[in-house]
């Protein structure tokens, strides 16, 4: 079980540059040792808040307690974190050992007690019998283990990472979103990571929050953010989504009935949540939830030209064009009657009601 009371908590943290404001009044609880990502695109305030976290920016207002004391004034060095950043700062003139006893020997260890502790936090983030080496003999994968390494030989209460995957090549990437899900759960530490990436979040994470322009958009699991997105900003930023501008029709119970700028009708289970017949909406789906299928009856079925097909192995997609040239993105299944499909070929597309996600557009 974890602990009941969080490691991490920040109550309505603010930060303003002049008359630009970074961080619009966050709230959130990060559990002991958990994995949680802040996520969202360049500008959004991540890097500020993660900032602050660490000491390095003052809030304008608002709190920030870790293992429930305040740290509103208290210095960096003095804050039980430690941060990995995007470009490591390794220091290339050191051996690995020395690296990572950094910390260590600023704080006053003895040589023989920092030897010991660096022997052994390289042995759990698996680079047993390295310390001699020098920076440059080892691969970029190894040089974030001795990233984050020198940092958790500290022992910190929460550990703090700013796009640390952001420099690496796509395979190493994939591998290494791995490697720090693993070495965050053998350290039982709790994590504060921020990317761009929805990907990382998704693969590593516990609890996402989605930032857009300084606020928190939504927090949850990566389930929840993914299939049950709040907002139309959260629907589009995380995972794929084919947008369709439509407006509503009418309402019949729990279903919304909406037509598209194309003319193509459409049904989705959803509470009308205050939408109103004529009122301008945004329906999201994802290219996975749509069907192919050689049938033309059903509800939610429309004809369509096959615009492009992308092979990409288990990913590869098709773009499918409907009379009224909208285009939809469909994931390509593997096997069956559409696994030599070609542009130009007609088709149906298919999908469930219960499968689309609905906002109203702000302004109509």
């Amino acid at each position: 079980m974890s602990d009941p009371h969080p490691d991490l908590v920040c109550r309505d943290l603010t930060k303003d540059f002049d008359a630009f404001r970074a961080v619009d009044h966050v709230s959130f609880d990060v559990p002991q040792g958990s994995f949680f990502s802040i996520l969202g695109p360049s500008g959004c305030g991540k890097t500020t808040l993660l900032r602050m976290i660490a000491g390095f920016q003052s809030p304008t207002s608002g709190d920030l307690r870790i293992k429930g004391k305040s740290m509103i004034g208290v210095p960096p060095n003095k804050r039980p974190v430690s941060m990995v950043f995007q470009h490591l700062a390794l220091f290339p003139t050191m051996n690995i050992g020395d690296n990572v006893g950094f910390g260590l020997r600023q704080r006053g260890f003895g040589k023989s007690e920092i030897k010991t502790r660096v022997e052994e936090v390289l042995a759990r983030v698996g680079l047993p019998g390295v310390a001699e080496r020098r920076i440059d003999q080892i691969s970029g994968g190894q040089k974030q283990r001795v990233a984050i390494a020198r940092c958790m030989v500290l022992e910190p209460d929460v550990l703090l990472l700013d796009e640390p995957l952001g420099a690496l090549d796509l395979k190493l990437r994939e591998h290494m979103k791995v490697e720090l899900k693993s070495l965050q759960a053998a350290f039982n530490t709790t994590f504060v990571y921020i990317t761009h990436d929805q990907s990382e979040a998704l693969v590593m994470s516990d609890n996402i929050a989605v930032m857009n322009n300084g606020k928190f958009e939504q927090i949850g699991s990566p389930h929840d953010v993914y299939h049950a997105p709040d907002t139309a900003f959260v629907a589009g930023f995380v995972g794929e989504a084919n947008k369709i501008d439509a407006k509503v029709t009418g309402a019949d119970g729990s279903q919304l009935h909406v037509v598209s700028q194309g003319g193509t009708d459409m049904k989705i289970d959803a509470p009308a949540n205050g939408l109103t017949v004529g009122q301008g909406v945004q329906v999201f789906l994802r290219p996975e939830v749509i069907e192919l299928t050689t049938q033309s009856d059903g509800v939610n079925v429309s004809q369509g030209t096959v615009e492009s097909v992308l092979f990409n192995g288990a990913n590869s997609s098709v773009t499918v064009k409907d009379g009224a040239g909208g285009m939809l993105k469909v994931a390509l299944p593997q096997t069956g009657d559409f696994a030599r499909l070609q542009r130009g070929d007609s088709v149906f597309t298919k999908w469930n009601p219960r499968q689309a996600r609905c906002y109203a557009v702000t302004g109509t």
